[in-house]
């Protein structure tokens, strides 16, 4: 052991009431290039023998530039286990809340980031409240709103979008006849976009990762404006963590709630809204009036289809770690998510294979879903238990005999007797089963 080493150990002991301030000194000395000066605070922490100092090390692999093998030693001697790679030990982490962190490892984390892009402090700061683990919050590659959303973004008239390939997938949203098409291979580049439609603000959280878009409504009581959201550079579990410029509060993307910072534990849950991903040939002949993203988002960015992302949709990894049960579906299966019901339960995608209209239940709540798989279309209507069958007309459901018009608010009987839409969205069966899995229902049949 070094006589810096020494020292601290002696002042550790004769000092219990600093022992935070020097947890914490040397738990940023383990991010120091300078070997000299990270292995002996490595050491500290083998010889101090808590588990509990796992996380700042497993943090400082990732961004060590003085050899992984000290500190993969370092860890196997805490903890007795046997693993290698920062992945690998990150899965672990997660898989062991009940180690803790020690005091001060909040100021380690912030302080670490912070390095990365200085605007990082808004989120992140010893003390800051929070409902997720700090340990858990990874840097996702990128500064603050290096991917930048989009706020109010310039439209044009559907029969204007020549950049529009038939096949290419879009976001397709209408609220109060107000329609609405949002093209991935543009939002795959900003993940957000804050909008008024139809009157009500909203954003579309998109978690490209997840492969989930999700429409929330963003006016809260108390709040004097709705609030406008963008991406923090942070990940949870392989979903963005984004925040909202109001408060700089951390959200959870795949929930809608608040996890770090001033709004944590205020009770908020935004609202989610209807939308649906399909081909831009069918939203323009099911909506000749949409309006669409012009092309010309005043960012320079390749938005052609394919550009971005590709090799993480074609592959069945994940970029980031997070521990999965593989058990039912596999991580990268799309699954459609009912939202706003009182039980959270997801369908897969295979189910509507061929073009298909399923009628379920959850709960009490009777509901028919009409969805194709090749498009990764879905659809909900909340009905009272009918039986209705898929027909050999787009935008047409049965029902004994009768003929229902699909649209995006309800299915309409031709009487005008109407089952109103309900929200949900796609996503990553890994996403859906990580936040809801553990209570929530998985549809098995057709």
């Amino acid at each position: 052991m070094g006589l810096t080493l020494l020292v601290l150990t002696n002042f550790i002991s004769t000092s219990h009431a600093q022992s935070r301030d020097v947890l914490v000194r040397l738990g940023i000395q383990l991010f120091d290039p300078d070997p000299k000066i990270s292995f002996p605070a490595l050491e500290f922490f083998v010889d101090r023998d808590k588990p509990d100092a796992a996380p700042a090390i497993i943090l400082a692999m990732r961004f060590s530039r003085t050899g992984d093998a000290r500190f993969v030693t370092a860890l196997q001697n805490l903890t007795g286990e046997t693993i290698t790679g920062w992945n690998n030990w990150f899965l672990w982490q997660e898989a062991h809340p009940e180690l803790g962190v020690f005091d001060g490892f909040d100021e380690v984390h912030a302080f670490v980031h912070n390095l990365i892009d200085p605007n990082f402090r808004v989120f992140l700061h010893p003390g800051i409240d929070h409902t997720i683990r700090i340990e858990e919050i990874t840097w996702g590659g990128v500064k603050k709103d290096g991917i930048p959303a989009l706020i109010h973004p310039a439209l044009i008239a559907g029969d204007s979008a020549d950049y529009l390939g038939k096949t290419d997938f879009v976001f397709g949203i209408e609220i109060n006849g107000d329609a609405r098409a949002y093209p991935l291979r543009i939002l795959n580049w900003h993940e957000m976009f804050n909008d008024v439609i139809g009157g009500v603000p909203v954003a579309l959280a998109y978690c490209t990762l997840c492969g989930s878009g999700i429409l929330f409504e963003t006016t809260l009581e108390g709040y004097p404006h709705p609030l406008v959201f963008g991406s923090s550079g942070f990940l949870y579990r392989s979903n963005k963590l984004m925040y909202d410029t109001y408060t700089h509060s951390l959200w959870n993307q795949f929930t809608g709630k608040p996890v770090v910072g001033p709004l944590t534990g205020s009770g908020i849950t935004l609202k989610t809204r209807p939308v649906v991903i399909t081909t831009w040939e069918n939203w323009l002949k099911a909506h000749p009036q949409t309006k669409v993203l012009n092309v010309e988002t005043g960012f320079t960015r390749d938005y052609d289809e394919g550009a971005s992302y590709e090799a993480y949709f074609a592959s069945p990894d994940l970029m980031f770690p997070t521990n999965v049960d593989q058990s039912k579906l596999q991580q990268k299966d799309y699954v459609f998510a009912l939202r706003g019901a009182l039980t959270e339960k997801s369908w897969p995608i295979k189910l509507f294979e061929g073009g298909a209209v399923i009628n379920d239940h959850v709960g009490a709540l009777a509901l028919t879903l009409i969805g194709d798989a090749s498009t990764r279309t879905v659809r909900a209507y909340q009905t009272d238990g009918q039986a209705f069958s898929k027909s050999d007309q787009d935008g047409i459901v049965s029902l004994d005999g009768a003929r229902w018009s699909i649209t995006e608010d309800a299915i309409i009987s031709p009487s005008g007797l109407r089952h109103n839409r309900l929200p949900g969205h796609i996503a990553y069966w890994f996403a859906w089963s990580g936040y809801f899995g553990k209570d929530g229902e998985v549809a098995t049949q057709q």
